[in-house]
């Protein structure tokens, strides 16, 4: 029975009426309008669609009528409303007659169920006119979203390569030598060193030089994201997994990571809970989403890092073992910067660039004193307390170059640690007990002193790094080695 079968005699009397004023209303204020039977044959035209006619081929409606629907309107959609019986409400359809704007709607027998013919209505006939605000709406949204797209892939590209890990020390120059050879590998890495070392700079860099530098890095940081989160932000959600989820669902780090590398930041604070997931999802390369039966293979290759103690922490029952040896394939230490003194003067000229870059303003210089000062700070913050302490000091004085008095009243205060001060070099201070120098001296004599005395306190300086010292005093390495033998010998008929 037809729904509106049951409804009472007056009822289907103002049903069959508006149908019927629907049926009027649609004829006249579209563009036009036509029927065809459930064979396709087109069997009634309305007064609109008359001037389509020509552009069409026929001259007349009795020419147009009873013919099929789709030899006489090429490119029309019809024949699948006949056969589906489904609606397709808004199309564009483009003929010889132009482009329009069209709806399609079958006509159902509802006694019977089936389609027993449809009706073809044309809404505008010159769209790029008509629709233009609508069309003008959707080209900014299309903008936006491209914009958008553009900006993530920006943001997942990397940001670092090996040139960004500054410094030439040995243990610098080992930690990129191992990052080298990670990159040529898709085994797992675990960066392990203290916060401020450089971790994620060299998590980027690895991808950057691995056969996936063209696909996305994806980052995540444990130690930031809510217990109760990381599963999904990990794993994924499938639509309406849950009250409030995304009706379209939404993908975890390891699908938008696929192709390329995930960084997993701060493994150490992982919770157990989520552990063995991880576990799994590493050993069998697919992941569950939540809220779904689906298992969703991934290809990743997957970085870790962490400023604890993994080894202690498995032992404690912390971390789980199996998880540690999946993860503990390549680990790479990243030394803390006092092991890297050689590396300071880079570093504060990396970071001044940096600021001069960012502020527009030339880079802060810094004399002998105040490289000699941070050269000798223990660095529990390593890199980071490093930038801290440059800039706050660059803030704060007007003056071209820095000192040590600038730096000591920001280490002063920060009240973190405790300040060294670097002792005088040895050479320093037999300079300040010999007697004060002759200046009728032969020339070549005073020339050779200063630069004994220039190259001593470079050396000195930088601990004993000679390509360091070579750097600092503006000469080669080459150049250096030339001049150390006479370096030696004067020292010794100096001390005589």
């Amino acid at each position: 029975m037809a729904p509106h079968d049951t409804l009472p005699r007056d009822g289907q009397s103002i049903l069959a009426l508006a149908a019927r004023s629907m049926f009027q209303l649609f004829s006249n204020i579209s563009q036009g309008m036509f029927l065809v039977d459930r064979a396709g044959t087109i069997v009634w035209v309305n007064e609109g669609y008359k001037r389509f006619l020509p552009a069409l081929g026929y001259s007349s409606i009795d020419q147009f009528v009873g013919h099929k629907v789709e030899d006489v309107v090429p490119n029309t959609q019809m024949r699948r409303v006949l056969e589906t019986g489904q609606p397709i409400l808004i199309d564009l359809l483009t003929n010889r007659a132009g482009t329009f704007v069209v709806s399609r709607l079958p006509l159902h027998d509802e006694a019977r169920g089936e389609v027993i013919g449809a009706i073809g209505i044309v809404l505008f006939d010159h769209p790029e006119t008509t629709l233009q605000p609508l069309i003008h709406k959707f080209a900014n949204l299309q903008r936006e979203l491209d914009d958008a797209r553009r900006e993530l892939a920006r943001q997942r590209r990397t940001k670092y390569t090996l040139a960004s890990f500054v410094g030439t020390s040995p243990a610098a120059v080992e930690v990129k030598r191992q990052a080298r050879r990670a990159a040529q590998s898709s085994s797992p890495v675990l960066l392990l060193g203290e916060t401020g070392t450089g971790k994620e700079l060299l998590a980027h860099a690895i991808h950057a030089a691995s056969a996936r530098a063209a696909a996305p890095l994806v980052s995540v940081n444990i130690a930031a994201i809510p217990e109760t989160l990381l599963e999904a932000e990990f794993f994924g959600v499938a639509p309406g997994a849950y009250t409030g989820a995304d009706r379209k669902g939404r993908d975890g780090k390891f699908k938008l990571a696929d192709g390329g590398t995930l960084f997993l930041d701060e493994i150490g604070d992982m919770p157990a809970s989520l552990q063995p997931k991880l576990l799994r999802a590493l050993q069998e390369g697919e992941i569950e989403p939540l809220g779904s039966n689906q298992v969703v293979p991934f290809d990743v290759r997957v970085i870790a890092a962490t400023s604890r103690d993994l080894a202690t922490l498995v032992r404690e029952g912390r971390f789980r073992e199996d998880l540690y040896y999946r993860l503990n394939v390549l680990p790479i230490r990243v030394p803390p910067l006092r092991e890297r003194q050689g590396d300071i003067a880079a570093l504060v000229e990396s970071v001044g660039e940096e600021m001069a870059h960012r502020n527009g303003t030339p880079p802060p210089e810094l004399d002998e004193g105040a490289l000699a000062l941070l050269s000798a700070q223990p660095w529990r913050g390593n890199f980071r307390e490093l930038r801290n302490v440059l800039e706050q000091a660059a803030l704060r004085t007007d003056a071209e170059r820095l000192t040590s008095a600038d730096l000591l009243a920001v280490l002063r205060e920060s009240g973190v640690q405790q300040i060294a001060t670097p002792a005088a070099p040895p050479e320093t201070q037999a300079a300040a007990q010999r007697p004060a120098r002759d200046p009728l001296r032969p020339l070549a004599q005073q020339v050779a002193e200063l630069e004994r005395d220039a190259i001593l306190a470079a050396l000195a300086h930088t601990g004993g790094n000679k390509l360091a010292a070579a750097r600092l005093l503006g000469i080669s390495r080459a150049t250096l080695y030339e001049r150390l033998p006479n370096v030696s010998e004067n020292k010794a008929l100096s001390e005589k």
